[in-house]
């Protein structure tokens, strides 16, 4: 990984605990249901950043996609929880400021894979 990725993925680890450490105040009716739904798909934004380290260009490109599709998910999630007064607005604040540096990053980091892709695929039909 490249020092961009490095901090994509440092930032998905603060994403994840910062969301563990929000659930443990979520009332315990929600255990099963917004909790859970909420950490596994926090844990999924970097779950799938670990497929990354595939090899093949269109592969780790599906895994970016998954990671920004579960962070789109958290993402509705926090303003769930808001909405319904299960945290706070500052931890709101900090989830959200998280998710968008997060987001705006797998967005980079898809539109520069997919670019490539583009580049490697006229490279070879141009060769033969």
């Amino acid at each position: 990984m490249n020092e961009y990725q490095e901090k994509l993925k440092k930032k998905m680890d603060e994403y994840v605990h910062l969301i563990y450490r929000i659930t443990k105040n979520f009332p315990k009716q929600e255990l099963y249901g917004v909790v859970s739904q909420m950490r596994r798909a926090a844990l999924s934004i970097i779950l799938n950043i670990e497929g990354y380290a595939r090899k093949r260009p269109l592969v780790c490109l599906n895994f970016l996609e998954n990671s920004y599709g579960s962070l789109q998910e958290s993402r509705y999630l926090l303003d769930f929880s808001l909405t319904e007064k299960y945290m706070s607005k500052d931890d709101y604040g900090k989830g959200a400021a998280l998710a968008e540096e997060i987001g705006a990053m797998l967005w980079t980091e898809t539109s520069n894979l997919e670019k490539s892709s583009t580049r490697i695929k006229k490279s070879r039909n141009q060769s033969k």
